[in-house]
């Protein structure tokens, strides 16, 4: 075994040379985003509690709701929302069925999961600022 050589041994694909399918990468988004929909969660909840709580915990939990990072954070959830939604709808439909399985449609299926979880969220951004 000590004279074996491991220098002529091919290596394992790294990240830097492989790259990840489309398909690969939307199933992780999914994981992360499932995981990412807890902030917005804990901010609408903390908001809630502290419009109970007293007039004080409230001015300062809305003034959080309305500034820019408030604004990130839930148009972040409302997005990962739509995301998770139509990853699951995907899953429930198309995956549980044994269908779009192979590399071509898995590859189309992700890439009008993107594209509709972003339209759905400008949409919603535009409904929500038009009224």
């Amino acid at each position: 075994m000590a004279d074996v050589n491991r220098g002529n041994r091919p290596l394992s694909p790294h990240l830097q040379v492989y790259r990840l399918p489309l398909a690969a990468i939307t199933s992780i988004m999914t994981r992360i985003t499932g995981h990412a929909l807890v902030a917005g969660i804990v901010l609408i909840v903390w908001w809630l509690v502290a419009a109970v709580a007293s007039p004080g915990a409230f001015a300062c939990a809305d003034w959080v709701m309305r500034s820019w990072i408030g604004f990130i954070v839930l148009t972040g959830s409302m997005w990962a929302l739509w995301y998770h939604l139509l990853s699951g709808l995907r899953h429930i439909f198309l995956y549980d069925a044994g269908h779009g399985l192979e590399i071509g449609q898995a590859e189309r299926s992700s890439q009008i999961l993107i594209a509709g979880s972003v339209a759905l969220a400008v949409l919603t951004l535009i409904i929500f600022f038009a009224f």
